[in-house]
């Protein structure tokens, strides 16, 4: 890790208008294109466009390399020493990008680079901390939707998240926000979290969302459950309230089913009730190992931070702009 004192001299050396950050995985089919495309937007004040190769299997970082050397637009190459995830190649990232502002943006060309500097003018005139596309008509598949409309339920229950607004990964963000957000250290980020916490001057600009020419989504199932818990656990302490309310009532029902036990062993016949008590263990056996579950992700997640598990471990970063190598 780049003391910050070092990272904020590079930045008043080298200073944009705009830094693009986009993490990379599995995108040798796409990065080239997505890239030239970026490289010919013109932006007042000038652009950085930072890769963060996120452990990618295939021949990324080779191609990546090859466009620091090709393309005449300022490049940060950051390579990191493992798959880390979105979020935490994202937060490496914008350690590493010196614009005012920021735009995150995936590496399958499904966000059309023409939209970005539609989208940095949009945050930049109308004085947003944060700008998130909203997409017209989403070209993911079924259960990524679903997913997607899942999630951002949740974060509108345990964040306060505008019911309107969808969390797109293809978003705008101000200088005063990615501070806020590197400020962070933990080893679970969640940028949309991290923005919520940060700000509610938030804006949305409806653009396209095209169709996936090359490959496959990188979020499994998996995946998309590790970034739900990190979401769930790392930013909200809803889930131990559920917990809590459901122990009261489930108490309160555990009350009443006892009155009615005794009720009727003073006054009528006992039916027998071997069903019925087994089903109520049962019941409240699941429900104690449920909210042990919660308490035990929550002490995991803290043992891990206590115990200083890297957000992310740069490998190398290099680039085509100047003092990259000097890291």
């Amino acid at each position: 890790m780049v003391p910050r004192y070092g990272l904020w001299q590079e930045r008043m050396n080298n200073k944009f208008s705009l830094s693009i950050v986009i993490p990379v995985y599995n995108g040798a089919d796409t990065i080239s294109a997505l890239v030239g495309k970026l490289a010919l937007l013109e932006i007042p004040g000038g652009k950085q466009i930072v890769l963060v190769v996120d452990g990618s299997p295939d021949k990324s970082l080779e191609i990546c390399q090859d466009l620091c050397k090709t393309i005449q637009n300022p490049i940060t190459l950051i390579e990191l020493a493992r798959n880390f995830g979105e979020h935490n190649a994202i937060m490496a990232g914008l350690a590493h990008c010196w614009g005012d502002f920021v735009i995150t943006m995936d590496d399958d060309l499904q966000n059309p680079p023409e939209e970005v500097a539609r989208l940095f003018q949009f945050t930049r005139d109308n004085d947003y901390d944060v700008v998130y596309a909203q997409y017209r008509t989403k070209a993911h598949s079924l259960w990524r939707n679903l997913g997607s409309q899942f999630t951002n339920w949740c974060v509108g229950i345990t964040q306060g998240k505008p019911k309107s607004l969808y969390l797109a990964s293809f978003r705008c963000m101000s200088r005063l926000v990615v501070e806020s957000i590197l400020n962070y250290t933990g080893p679970f980020p969640y940028i949309d979290g991290l923005v919520l916490q940060t700000t509610n001057n938030i804006g949305a600009l409806n653009v396209e969302h095209l169709p996936r020419k090359h490959g496959k989504s990188n979020y499994s199932v998996s995946r998309l459950l590790h970034l739900f818990s990190s979401m769930f656990f790392n930013f909200s302490i809803m889930p131990l309230r559920v917990g809590a309310i459901a122990g009261g009532v489930l108490s309160l029902l555990g009350f009443l089913g006892f009155i009615i036990v005794v009720v009727e062993a003073l006054f009528f016949s006992t039916p027998p009730g071997w069903a019925t008590v087994s089903s109520a263990v049962f019941l409240l056996a699941g429900v104690q190992l449920m909210v042990l579950w919660l308490i035990g992700e929550y002490l995991g997640r803290l043992y891990m931070t206590a115990n200083c598990k890297p957000q992310f471990i740069i490998r190398s970063i290099t680039g085509n702009l100047p003092g990259n190598n000097n890291f």
